[in-house]
């Protein structure tokens, strides 16, 4: 039987509302093959706290979200989602998709739910997931994937989405229009190029904690045959393993490829800065969440005594806010925004307007189930009306879960070719949400 959660519903009258959110939890088992193993996280199930919103427009599109967690508290991120039906139920669709800027600032700015956070955590990233379904939404009801939709929108509408709060200091709205306006010459034949050559990907497929040796060079040694030039090791529980493992993979991978380490948050600052100098000799093109994803002068501190070894972070960055702090400390070289983590597609074109402003490359992180579908829109995005460059970009990919996505993404040769299909990429296939359902 289909389980939903759906405690909201109305029945429209005349104009198209919004009448009912129906929310579910869903949790795939990956912890069985370890899939998503790292020094912090050994056990993962990767699973989406997803929302639906569903109209009376007569049109049979609804508007599909989630977000993204790797198993128990998937729960309370649902309770979330329900939170915040009685916001959302009874709106004018069309009045809430043409003003999807003030839509955003109406629930993050609500002061008793603001509380909960301020702006981060369980509240702030259900708030993306109900923005990220609306953007779903507004992109099918146009026709266009949803990349398209935000590369169509004048520098002025793209602006109106931001929240410039908190933000002046480091980006003010009219340089965030000079920013875009540079970006407008060219955008065409971007996007032509996007559609016929795609965008870089790297993979992590390869190096996941729990995976034997034999596992990880097979899986190196496919990485390289399927055209990635980089890929992604999980390092930070033992020294020793990480250099064997590492070993490994340049041996299988050869010179030419780039291999990135993840630490995953496991290291205090002495420790990042001991264990990267351990590891310098592999020719490392990153290091990943070396510390505390709070931690804006550690990571700068790590940056400054590993460098030239650049500090990638961002996929636990709860909100624009401290990504600004992260960029005038110096503290990341690579910006790894995150679908779901922070308030939806709003904050993070602010984010990446933030990156555009410093000169930092945006390599998103799409690990877990979906956001390599939900992510890839953003970086296109990027590409074709924000920083306008591919230079030091690439997409993370990791080959887990995507057949349950009505679009899955579509990587070959090393590289995300751009989806065509209407939507944000986000809507997951009805008999994997059955199938999946998690039993409380």
């Amino acid at each position: 039987m289909f389980s939903v959660n759906m405690a909201w519903t109305v029945q429209g009258v005349g104009l198209a509302s919004i009448v009912a959110l129906e929310t579910h939890d869903v949790r795939f088992p990956t912890s069985q093959t370890l899939d998503g193993s790292d020094a912090m996280n050994p056990d993962p199930d990767y699973s989406a706290a997803y929302v639906r919103v569903l109209t009376d427009a007569g049109d049979g599109l609804e508007g599909h979200g989630f977000v993204f967690t790797i198993g128990r508290g998937n729960d309370v991120q649902v309770a979330a989602l329900d939170a915040l039906q009685g916001h959302i139920v009874g709106r004018d669709v069309e009045k809430t998709l043409a003003d999807l800027g003030g839509l955003w600032r109406d629930l993050v700015h609500d002061s008793q739910l603001r509380w909960l956070g301020p702006e981060k955590g369980i509240m702030h990233m259900a708030i993306g997931a109900v923005v990220t379904a609306l953007w779903d939404l507004r992109a099918k009801r146009e026709g266009r994937p949803l990349w398209q939709v935000l590369a169509s929108l004048s520098p002025e509408e793209i602006v109106d989405l931001v929240d410039f709060r908190y933000l002046t200091d480091a980006l003010t709205r009219e340089e965030a229009l000079e920013i875009l306006r540079r970006a407008q010459a060219g955008r065409a034949e971007r996007e032509a190029l996007l559609l016929r050559e795609g965008y870089p990907a790297y993979t992590t497929t390869p190096g996941w904690l729990g995976y034997d040796d034999e596992k990880l060079a097979r899986l190196c040694r496919e990485a390289v045959a399927d055209g990635f030039g980089q890929i992604k090791l999980k390092v930070g529980a033992n020294l020793d393993d990480d250099r064997r493992r590492l070993a490994i993979a340049r041996k299988v991978c050869g010179p030419d490829v780039r291999i990135a380490v993840d630490a995953n948050q496991r290291w205090d600052v002495a420790d990042a800065i001991r264990w990267m100098d351990a590891l310098r000799s592999f020719d490392i093109a990153w290091i990943e969440e070396p510390t505390s994803p709070d931690d804006v002068l550690g990571h700068a501190a790590i940056a400054k005594a590993v460098a030239p070894i650049p500090v990638a972070t961002g996929e636990h960055v709860a909100n624009r806010v401290l990504f600004k702090q992260f960029l005038q400390a110096d503290a990341l070289s690579v910006l790894q925004l995150d679908a779901t983590r922070v308030a939806g597609i709003n904050e993070n074109i602010a984010i990446l307007l933030l990156a555009a402003k410093f000169g930092v490359p945006v390599c998103p992180h799409a690990g877990g189930v979906g956001l390599c579908e939900a992510v890839q829109h953003l970086a296109m995005f990027d590409y074709v009306a924000v920083s306008g460059t591919i230079s030091g970009r690439v997409i993370e990919f990791v080959d887990h879960l995507h057949e349950h996505f009505v679009t899955p993404v579509d990587v070959h040769d090393g590289r995300y070719f751009p989806p065509k299909s209407p939507g944000a990429g986000t809507e997951m296939l009805r008999t994997s949400i059955v199938e999946y359902a998690h039993d409380t």
